[in-house]
């Protein structure tokens, strides 16, 4: 791992570039008003840990009410149980015999849980754990509109869940049930007429499979841009949201009830990258490209100078044009970017720079970075 970009005290004009931000008054409005909201709708937040990657960002999120962390790779969960996280949700499916058994060793220095949708993945865990002498909590997961993972609701997802709960070494624990794609619906009322579709059809699924003797102690799923409705819907009590805690340039457009960007998070996660060339009268360029933020939720928005624009990523540089900025930048100048998308833009780096009032306060791990398998 490389050596971190700052040290505690400094100001932020001398922190190394490019690398990742975080503005603490900002970061902490977001996971207190989190906390605030999960709390008034009566239900649990596992805060999903894939957005920061980070034990010292979880035990935060945990101090604050959060009952754990989700991860989506095994060798994420390790990373974070090592770094003294203890409660983690795998909310995706575990394959392979390796994997497998990496899985049923961590459930043995945490409580870890898992999603399946698939029988013969069922007995793959319930041997693994079996041999391990532990027991795992397994929650079927539904596809209720992602078209990615899932058995269908109803039906199948009851077969799968009785196949889980006559394992040896398993426990049914509930359900997954998470529409990615409706995180992203611009418009606050089709957004929440889509959260509604998939509110009928996890209901009718925890219906069916109470109806058959098997009772979902969780019933799971949600995002940033949703959790409003499945919070409200009396169906959901665990919400997986993650981005919350940074707010990324993609999130920030989506509308509210009264048609108005959201507002309750506050951006709090940004690139921070130095001028290194204004060989062109025309333009700036920085020392933050491909390698320093993800590009598939689009460009980065130029948070100072306001008003400027960001263009032309390449591997190491970006393009920083004046636009309605007016401003003129010189060699050494700093500018600060934010992402598109925060996930993939925090997997590129090793640090987090917790800063406060211009003063690094604090340089935090990115424990899970490039955890992968």
């Amino acid at each position: 791992m490389n050596r971190p970009p700052a040290e505690s005290g400094m100001p932020i004009g001398e922190v190394d570039t490019p690398s990742l931000v975080v503005e603490l008054d900002a970061f902490e409005h977001n996971l207190q008003r989190m906390s605030e909201l999960v709390s008034s709708a009566g239900v649990r937040l596992r805060a999903h840990a894939k957005t920061h990657k980070c034990a010292a960002i979880a035990k935060r999120q945990m101090a604050l009410g959060a009952v754990g962390v989700c991860c989506q790779k095994v060798s994420e969960a390790e990373a974070l149980v090592d770094a003294g996280v203890t409660n983690v949700l795998l909310s995706n499916q575990v394959v392979g015999t390796r994997k497998i058994h990496r899985l049923a060793d961590l459930a043995t220095r945490g409580h870890i849980a898992v999603c399946v949708d698939d029988a013969g993945n069922v007995v793959e865990l319930s041997t693994a754990a079996s041999a391990a002498a532990i027991e795992l909590d397994v929650l079927v997961e539904i596809d209720v509109g992602a078209g990615r993972c899932g058995v269908e609701p109803g039906p199948a997802a009851l077969t799968v869940a009785q196949q889980v709960a006559a394992a040896k070494g398993l426990r049914f624990a509930g359900i997954q049930a998470y529409h990615g794609s409706a995180q992203h619906i611009r418009d606050h009322g089709a957004r929440g007429t889509a959260i509604a579709d998939v509110v009928v059809k996890t209901q009718l699924t925890v219906e069916l499979l109470a109806a058959n003797g098997l009772q979902c102690e969780t019933v799971a799923g949600a995002g940033t841009g949703s959790f409003e409705f499945e919070a409200a819907s009396g169906v959901y009590n665990e919400l997986q949201c993650g981005s919350y805690v940074f707010m990324d340039a993609d999130y920030a457009q989506n509308l509210d009830a009264q048609g108005q960007y959201i507002s309750q998070f506050q951006h709090s996660l940004f690139v921070l990258a130095t001028v290194m060339s204004t060989a062109k009268p025309d333009r700036a360029v920085i020392d933050a490209g491909l390698k320093s933020m993800a590009f598939d939720s689009g460009l980065p928005t130029v948070r100072e100078p306001a008003g400027a624009d960001y263009s032309h990523p390449s591997d190491e540089h970006g393009r920083i044009d004046p636009g309605s900025s007016n401003v003129k930048l010189e060699l050494g100048d700093r500018v600060q970017l934010i992402p598109g998308h925060c996930d993939p833009t925090v997997n590129l780096h090793d640090w987090l720079v917790a800063v406060r009032d211009g003063v690094v306060e604090e340089v935090w791990r990115v424990d899970a970075r490039g955890a992968l398998y």
